[in-house]
Parts: structure tokens; sequence; C-alpha cells
């Protein structure tokens, strides 16, 4: 039986559930694309912006890996206790992400130590890698959050997958968190940007919540602030905010 195949067809119809996926990979999706579009303008002849550009491509080969590392000992363990084998498609492509990542790394190496005259070479190719990295990767959400929900929502209560996710997140360290909220906060829509940031503040030290806004404020139109600020009964001050 193919577990998976079984339950995808309750996404479509299920109401509002708890998803885990859907604001993670939001940010990632943003991470990645706005990363790419920076491989792809950069002037490779400029030392400055060259170490700047590849240095992103490494943080977001970071981010991907430790991303990877959250879903296998959390939602895949989750999935996995109530339907045994409906992760093992995923898992499989988590290690084939992994051993990209590997690759992509050994390209901005080669890029930073290539002569002037080679840059150019160097540059398309690990933009084009990277586009199949992230075209990959884009597929590969798709899936989470379609067939993974499917076994979740039916195996798990939402306050079941809370509490899992709560689990996760708390294995995060802060400077990771810190990071996550920079493409994940801007890149949601506005229902979804105060839910995410109400729950923070219920659950988090005032300080962490005061830095999570911080970091995304600069990254929130004027008119996304405003609403954001409206909803959780903040007044803006000049991309603070007044209790």
């Amino acid at each position: 039986m193919n577990i998976v195949s079984d339950d995808i067809q309750e996404v479509t119809a299920a109401p509002a559930r708890v998803d885990m996926y859907t604001g993670i990979h939001k940010a990632l999706r943003a991470f990645m694309a706005d990363t790419l579009l920076a491989v792809g303008r950069m002037d490779c002849d400029d030392a400055v912006e060259l170490a700047q550009v590849t240095q992103r491509v490494l943080e977001l080969l970071g981010a991907c890996a430790s991303h990877l590392q959250h879903e296998n000992e959390h939602v895949h363990v989750a999935m996995e206790v109530r339907a045994p084998g409906a992760s093992d498609a995923i898992a499989h492509e988590h290690q084939d992400h992994l051993t990209h990542i590997t690759r992509l790394g050994n390209l901005v190496a080669d890029l930073r130590g290539a002569g002037i005259s080679a840059r150019p070479a160097a540059a398309q190719h690990l933009y084009r890698e990277l586009s199949l990295f992230i075209a990959d990767n884009f597929w590969h959400m798709q899936v989470e959050e379609t067939a993974h929900n499917a076994v979740l929502w039916s195996r798990y209560t939402d306050a079941e997958l809370i509490a899992i996710h709560d689990r996760l997140v708390a294995s995060i360290p802060p400077e990771e968190m810190m990071a996550v909220a920079r493409w994940m906060v801007p890149f949601m829509n506005p229902a979804e940007r105060l839910v995410l940031l109400a729950d923070i503040r219920g659950k988090a030290p005032a300080p962490a919540f005061q830095a999570i806004l911080d970091t995304a404020r600069p990254h929130l139109t004027t008119a996304e602030w405003a609403k954001l600020a409206r909803g959780l009964g903040l007044a803006p001050v000049d991309g603070l905010v007044e209790a």
C-alpha cells in the first residue's frame, strides 16, 4: 500500500489544519530565489561582491542542511511512528539534497579560487547547478506540503502537531532562528504573519520577540508593518514598537 498516495486526496478537502511546512517553506523559497538572482547578476570581477554573494550561497546551503536535519529528526520520526514507510521517498531525496549541497559548496570554493579569466565560467557553472538544486527543492517542498501533510493530518490531532512543531522550534539555536525569521516573516501573507508572531509573543521571552520584530521590520513594506502592528496591538514608532 502506498500510504502517501492513499492519503493525499485528503489535503484539498480538509478544513484548515496545523501546517508545519508552509511558513518555513515560504522562507526557503524566498531565500533560494533571492540568492539565485544574486548569483545571476553578480560581477565576478568585483572581489568584494564575489565574496558577499558566495557567502550568501554558503549561508543558504547551511540553512537547507539544517532544515533537512530538523525535518528528519522531528517530522519524519512522527510520520514513521504512525505511518511506517510514509517518509521513505522524501528521506532518500534528503540524502540526494545533502550530496548536492556538498557539490555546490565545492563549486563556491572553485569560484573563489579561480583566476580572473576563469571566474565567468565558474560563476555560470555555480548559477546553473544552484538553479537545478532550487528547482528540485521546489518540487520536493510541494510533495511535503501535500502528501506529507495528508499523512500527518490523518494520524495526528492539531494539538499533537503543535507539540511536534514546538519541540522542533525549541531545538533551533537563537542565531539560526533569527536567520529563519529574516526570510519567513516578510514573505508570509499578513494573516500568516500575525498568527506566527502572536504565537511567538505568547511563548518566547519579550527580548526574543522584539529581536524577531527588529529582524523582520526592514524587509516589510510600510503597509505590511502597519497591518502587523495593528494586529498585535502595537504602536509603530520608527520601525520599533511600543506596547
